[in-house]
């Protein structure tokens, strides 16, 4: 039997905390519209912060499924971008401490990895485990964004409607977390904002910021989300004018909000998950918005 506890490396002092929130979020599973990514980023670009543990990644990636990128310069090479699986310490903008777990999803070794995350959130006095992300939604970006709740245990998200019934559907590292540490006596819950199923495969800043206010909610953590609302706005008025420039656009968001409207009324039956045959598809909105979003970004990158 493996030694969990040799999945991972400490670094420096461990710090004395006192009921920590952990965050975690892990690239590589459904991200609609980058809404854990951006998240998470965000707080680590805004936020100091400090390395408290790092996982053994050589175990627990594929690196032949993904690739590191390598700089070749002229006659040799000169740069590689390892990947990492990182814990680190941050403050909120009260002066709370809270921990953040991120990097690439595990190929490998999922309950090992899980045993040493409950090995770590013990050790730390973790009080609550939090993650984030978003998933594609038959719902316009010209409403405000739902989010589906859940928990190991209902008291965590009471109050919360669910979009759901009882479904099967791939697993993930962020959800067997979830599951096993729960099942240990852990509080762990996690928040899936509704993204446009339009914009899944964009950046949309919208989502990071439903995600943050939803943890705010949750653990009465306080981040800085000044410059990622402004991302936001400045995003959908780029949308919108795509939108405006576009008749069949126009119609198709239209016919989004219209039935959007009816469900959260109740007039309607069908599932926001489930897509009516008048409407366009997922896949047809996209093509849509792709030029758009690939002339947007080139214009952001000159």
């Amino acid at each position: 039997m493996f030694d969990p506890t040799d999945l991972y490396r400490l670094s420096g002092d461990i710090p004395e905390l006192t009921d920590p929130v952990l965050l975690y979020q892990f690239d590589g599973f459904v991200d609609a519209g980058g809404a854990g990514r951006l998240a998470i980023g965000h707080l680590l670009d805004e936020l100091e912060h400090r390395v408290v543990a790092t996982f053994d990644v050589d175990r627990l990636l594929d690196y032949r499924s993904r690739r590191p990128i390598m700089t070749f310069d002229t006659d040799r090479w000169v740069d590689v971008d390892s990947p990492g699986l990182i814990l680190h310490l941050a403050h909120d903008t009260t002066g709370t401490p809270f921990l953040v777990l991120t990097g690439p999803e595990p190929d490998r070794e999922w309950e090992l990895f899980t045993a040493a995350l409950d090995t770590l959130a013990t050790r730390l006095n973790v009080s609550k485990l939090v993650t984030v992300h978003g998933i594609p939604m038959a719902v316009p970006h010209t409403r405000a964004l739902g989010i589906t709740g859940h928990a190991s245990r209902p008291e965590l998200i009471t109050g919360q409607t669910s979009s759901f019934g009882k479904v099967q559907v791939p697993g993930s590292v962020a959800a067997l977390i979830e599951f096993r540490l729960g099942a240990k006596g852990h509080d762990v819950m996690g928040y899936a904002v509704h993204v446009p199923h339009y914009l899944a495969q964009a950046e949309y800043p919208s989502a990071a910021v439903t995600a943050l206010e939803a943890v705010t909610k949750g653990t009465g953590l306080v981040f800085p989300l000044e410059s990622l609302r402004e991302a936001s706005d400045k995003t959908n008025v780029e949308i919108a004018e795509q939108i405006q420039a576009s008749e069949e656009l126009s119609t198709a968001i239209t016919g989004l909000e219209q039935q959007y409207d009816a469900f959260a009324t109740g007039s309607a039956r069908e599932s926001l998950m489930a897509e009516s045959s008048e409407m366009p598809t997922g896949d047809e909105l996209a093509a849509q918005f792709e030029a758009f979003l690939a002339e947007r970004d080139e214009q952001r990158g000159d």
